[in-house]
């Protein structure tokens, strides 16, 4: 099994979602996240004044999938999520060793 973690603009979620659900992957985490990469924020004026706002609004998706859908996954997400400009994001993929259904107790590929 493999955990894809993807970090995105928020308004692609509901595009990577879709994408996701085409592939029959039913269960997702979604976290407001804030952070930078290189784009290392911006500046914005509010009254007047000149700030900087370093950390920029994420949307981070969490996802478990077995190992032969995860190469699939991560096309889909970086299609859905890709707009060519900076700041479009990350994918990481992590191995599982293991995963635990709490409600039956169901182990490996069965608990996802």
């Amino acid at each position: 099994m493999k955990k894809i973690e993807a970090i995105i603009k928020p308004f692609k979620l509901d595009e990577v979602k879709d994408a996701l659900h085409e592939l029959g992957l039913q269960g997702i985490t979604v976290i407001e996240a804030k952070g930078f990469g290189r784009q290392k924020g911006h500046t914005e004026l509010y009254r007047g004044a000149e700030y900087i706002v370093d950390f920029l609004p994420k949307m981070k998706i969490e996802v478990v999938c077995p190992d032969d859908l995860a190469e699939r996954a991560v096309e889909a997400i970086s299609n859905a999520a890709r707009t060519g400009r900076i700041g479009d994001g990350k994918i990481f993929i992590i191995p599982v060793d293991d995963a635990v259904r709490i409600r039956t107790g169901e182990r490996g590929g069965d608990a996802i």
